[in-house]
């Protein structure tokens, strides 16, 4: 269900993945921002979405043309909102965020265009990142010392932490990495 913009009756504040493809498939122009890191926009997005980084969508928001309306996305659609949010603040009236991001879009069954040589997704790193320091620390705390069991817990409570909060900075570190750097 599409929650419309007050300042504009034509253009919804949020967009599910069917709606914004059903305005794609009819030829509606519309701006497809993406929010999210360099590597996670090569390892899958949408045809012809334009990057933005979260980061950067305050400073770099003229590359847009003032006469088409956007769709914020990213992974989950937390950051596609506050990218959203922000682009409002900004003076923009014809601004949504897609609901659910790129998971949502890849469960609808919908097209999806990725780079050769993408690296992993950003979730497939952090549990990979997260899974190897909590082996290392049992590791450390059963033939070093029992201390090193506290990097096990400090991983674990920054998991739950991610999960409860929809925040992670795991997740942000990594999206920093050189091989998720886009060129």
């Amino acid at each position: 269900m599409e929650h419309m913009n007050p300042t504009t009756a034509l253009f919804p504040l949020d967009i599910t993945a069917d709606a914004l493809n059903a305005r794609l498939c009819k030829g509606e122009p519309v701006q497809i921002v993406d929010v999210r890191s360099g590597g996670e926009f090569a390892g899958g997005r949408i045809a012809g979405a334009k990057l933005l980084p979260l980061p950067e969508l305050a400073a770099r928001q003229q590359e847009l043309d003032r006469e088409t309306p956007v769709v914020c996305v990213c992974q989950g659609g937390h950051r596609s909102a506050c990218a959203r949010d922000q682009l409002l603040q900004l003076g923009r009236t014809d601004v949504a965020s897609m609901t659910g991001g790129m998971n949502a879009w890849a469960r609808a069954g919908l097209p999806v265009e990725k780079d050769d040589g993408a690296p992993w997704a950003l979730e497939r790193q952090v549990r990979v990142a997260a899974g190897s320091l909590v082996l290392l620390g049992v590791g450390l705390g059963w033939f070093v010392h029992p201390l090193f069991f506290g990097l096990s817990a400090f991983v674990g409570v920054g998991l739950v932490f991610a999960g409860v909060t929809d925040w992670c900075g795991m997740g942000l570190l990594l999206a920093h990495a050189p091989w998720n750097r886009r060129a």
